[in-house]
């Protein structure tokens, strides 16, 4: 207490210019708008910047927040980019009329000369797994082609964007049936010949194998109508057909065994040769 005194005695002069200083300043701040107006700018001025700061403060730490979620959500983005299923994995195939499991042989692309018209693929199935010449060759889209030749591991197949594949096909919608072919001008389309002009054709129908062969089974996919073309020699459409796979991009593949092929193609030979 004592030192307290001291102090204020040792400064009494200072202590009353400053309260005098005070009690003008204040004085001064009522009577004249002005000043008034002028100190609470420059203290608005002061807090201004200081809220500033404060804000910005804030926004950057906000900004800091919704980075760090961003930057989650893009590693939870690259996580399902990396761990999604290759588009040409094994994918499941739908049940198909008259073809058992075990009648189908898994087996994979490893070349592809879709650039070429007379184009080959090579499989990576061979005799030892039970591939035949003239089994046909499908994915889950459709048709791929047929096998041409094997060797004990491998197994070559006659592309249908080939300009000597001909298959037998048909309007899924009726049976109107014709030969699909290749006129080696676009991966993405191939046509189907000799239709009938009484047949009801609309651009978007969709074309499936015919089942009159040993080959493929019925009604496995191949593509839709888009456009359609009529020849004035024969009276019979020509549809550009496209193709629900993409020929330049195959993966896995299922070969179909045929158990009645021999059966069939024997029986065939003997009528022939009775008549």
């Amino acid at each position: 207490m004592q030192q307290i005194f001291n102090f204020i005695y040792k400064n009494s002069n200072r202590l009353l210019f400053l309260l005098l200083l005070g009690i003008s300043l204040f004085l001064t701040i009522q009577s004249h708008s002005y000043h008034r107006s002028r100190i609470i700018s420059s203290a608005n001025f002061l807090s201004g910047g200081v809220y500033e700061r404060i804000n910005n403060v804030s926004e950057y730490l906000n900004l800091r927040t919704q980075n760090d979620a961003l930057a989650q959500e893009n590693a939870k983005l690259r996580s399902l980019l990396f761990n999604a299923k290759d588009t040409t994995s094994i994918q499941k195939l739908d049940s198909l009329k008259g073809v058992k499991p075990t009648d189908i042989i898994i087996s994979k692309v490893i070349h592809n000369s879709f650039n070429s018209q007379e184009n080959y693929l090579t499989l990576n199935s061979g005799s030892l797994s039970g591939v035949k010449q003239d089994m046909g060759v499908i994915n889950s889209l459709g048709i791929v082609g047929i096998v041409d030749n094997t060797s004990n591991n491998y197994s070559t197949v006659i592309s249908i964007l080939n300009n000597k594949s001909q298959i037998n096909a048909k309007l899924k919608k009726s049976n109107h049936f014709g030969s699909l072919i290749w006129n080696g001008k676009n991966t993405g389309f191939v046509q189907l010949i000799d239709i009938p002009r009484l047949a009801a054709i609309r651009k978007g129908d969709t074309i499936v194998t015919g089942g009159q062969s040993v080959i493929f089974p019925e009604n496995i996919n191949i593509g839709t109508v888009d456009k359609i073309y009529i020849d004035n020699k024969t009276n019979y459409y020509t549809l550009n057909v496209k193709l629900f796979n993409d020929m330049t991009n195959l993966g896995h593949v299922y070969i179909l065994k045929s158990k009645n092929r021999e059966e069939i193609i024997n029986l065939e030979k003997k009528v022939e040769k009775d008549e």
